[in-house]
């Protein structure tokens, strides 16, 4: 499966979709919040690799695409009785563009999702620490039971004497699903480093298979057509990919903060496309020239 990458290019009904979303004959559905995790080691050459999952084919969301690890706000990651170290959640307010009790939320969404999906655990015995191994049985028995919604974030953490570690965790973007989808999400984009000891495990019920490669080959193989990207993922992976290194990349994320980007449809030679982030147009010019 591939889908066209940015400029995407879209057909007349697609277009006529959309504009009557614009002028206000149809309603768009309410998008449900989400995070998703850039999770990244070092190549052999130093440089930034992403580790992606292929969805399901069956999937109704971006079904055979290429993704991080992420997923839907549930309810009990609002908990305020999560534990937590780094930043508070009003900082981490004021820099993803949310309330308090959101941005504690996505966070909590963020570290349990990547859990759940790559076996990966942003979290630690205290504020400078991270568990060093995930792969016993008793550790995939609880990420199964976070997984199918049968045990909490919070009490997860609180059994283990844990808290979160969200100073790991980096900002990078936001992506509103255009308003002519059915199905809608407000995903903030997140980067953390591999923890030290911690390994990935293919564990995800929504993946039918993963893999590291290097930002920028995924870009590359996304643009040969052997990796299906829908395009915040793609663009994710080309702006990480001209990053030299780990380091580079959370310096980047430093100082960002969230300005939710929802592409919209605008005309363009041979027909209609949807917008992108106007700072990524440079890297997608030269990449198309």
């Amino acid at each position: 499966m591939r889908i066209p990458l940015p400029p995407v290019h879209l057909d007349q009904r697609i277009a006529d979709l959309a504009s009557e979303y614009a002028d206000g004959r149809r309603t768009a559905a309410q998008p449900r919040d989400a995070a998703t995790v850039v999770l990244m080691r070092p190549g052999a050459a130093g440089e930034p690799e992403v580790y992606l999952l292929r969805r399901q084919l069956s999937m109704d969301f971006a079904g055979g695409m290429c993704v991080f690890p992420g997923g839907g706000v549930d309810p009990r990651d609002y908990d305020h009785a999560v534990a937590w170290a780094g930043p508070t959640p009003a900082q981490w307010a004021a820099r993803l563009g949310t309330t308090e009790d959101v941005a504690r939320a996505l966070v909590c969404a963020a570290v349990r999702e990547t859990f759940e999906e790559s076996g990966v655990l942003l979290a630690g015995g205290s504020d400078s620490d991270v568990v060093a191994d995930t792969t016993g049985e008793d550790w995939e028995a609880d990420r199964v039971a976070l997984e199918s919604r049968e045990l909490a974030m919070t009490d997860f953490l609180d059994r283990r004497g844990l808290v979160l570690r969200t100073d790991l965790l980096g900002i990078w973007s936001g992506w509103l699903t255009p308003v002519f989808e059915p199905k809608r999400y407000r995903t903030w984009f997140f980067v953390a480093r591999l923890p030290q000891g911690q390994i990935t495990r293919d564990v995800s019920t929504e993946s039918s298979s993963v893999t590291w490669l290097s930002a920028a080959a995924a870009a590359d193989a996304a643009d040969a057509g052997d990796l299906a990207m829908l395009p915040p993922t793609y663009l994710t992976c080309l702006e990480i990919g001209t990053l030299g290194s780990l380091d580079a990349v959370f310096d980047a994320a430093a100082d960002r903060t969230v300005e939710m980007f929802t592409p919209s449809v605008e005309t363009v030679e041979g027909g209609h496309a949807l917008t992108m982030p106007e700072a990524l147009r440079p890297l997608v010019a030269e990449r198309r020239a």
